[in-house]
């Protein structure tokens, strides 16, 4: 028979040999009390989501300005005849539109560049021919609001909805081949006035638009009477172009450029088809 195993008895001390410490390992503190641990990376991390970052600050948007306000003011003159190629259709003038009395006048702004680039005119010309367009290059001009305004934030929607029926008579009177609406946001305004809403991503696009969306052909009611060219007439052909502000900076100027150039040589090759 196997004897029984003796059992050995094993000091505090000799336990604390055999045993292995594993973990962090601090530095005791002169006044005894274990110092708090350096947060990980991890930590570090979690703490800056934490903490809240300083609100940009943002531009304070321009409010709605009575016409009173600019009442010193009058209103640009629109540059209509019949016969036209196109007539360009821009928001409402600006403040330095209105005291010179002529259209795009401000430096900031690029439609006399973007014509000139996109070959509607030969030249760059100045503010101040606006009234030869018609004569020079068979163009006009006119806006969807007629009152003059800092910007577009100040006036209400409501009056840039209903210019759309007051502009769609402009063009009937006068009977252009094609519209250039200079800029989405008077497209959009256009497009909410005959459909109740803004167009969505899918419905909106540069450039030119489908014949069902022609200005000028005003709905004419059964009985009344018109004579052949209004019958005949479909309306003029609609070209969205970009906004040429110097306030809008949502595209570059060689993306605006590509947006006007085939407009222009449209424009172009009816000159020489004339």
């Amino acid at each position: 028979e196997e004897e029984p195993a003796t059992q050995q008895t094993t000091s505090f001390n000799g336990k604390l040999r055999h045993f292995t410490y594993t973990g962090i390992t601090t530095t005791a503190s002169p006044s005894g009390v274990a110092p708090t641990p350096k947060p990980t990376p991890k930590r570090k991390q979690l703490a800056e989501q934490a903490s809240p970052s300083p609100a940009k600050k943002r531009r304070p948007s321009s409010k709605y300005a009575p016409p009173s306000k600019y009442a010193h003011l009058s209103p640009l003159t629109d540059i209509l005849e019949p016969n036209l190629i196109c007539v360009f259709v821009g928001f409402n003038p600006g403040v330095r539109t209105a005291t010179s009395g002529h259209a795009y006048a401000h430096p900031s702004n690029s439609f006399w560049k973007l014509l000139h680039s996109s070959g509607l005119t030969d030249r760059r010309c100045r503010p101040e021919e606006d009234v030869d367009l018609p004569r020079l290059y068979a163009m006009g001009n006119t806006n969807i609001v007629s009152r003059p305004s800092k910007d577009v934030a100040e006036l209400a929607k409501q009056e840039v909805i209903a210019g759309v029926p007051i502009l769609d008579n402009k063009i009937h009177k006068f009977k252009p081949e094609a519209v250039c609406i200079v800029g989405k946001s008077i497209w959009e305004a256009i497009w909410q006035y005959r459909n109740g809403k803004k167009p969505t991503k899918a419905e909106f696009s540069y450039g030119w638009q489908e014949e069902r969306h022609n200005m000028g052909k005003l709905p004419w009611d059964e009985g009344v009477e018109v004579d052949g060219d209004d019958e005949d007439w479909v309306g003029a052909r609609v070209f969205v172009a970009t906004s040429t502000s110097g306030l809008s900076a949502s595209l570059k100027p060689a993306e605006k450029e590509a947006i006007w150039k085939p407009f222009g040589d449209w424009v172009q090759q009816r000159r020489v088809e004339r």
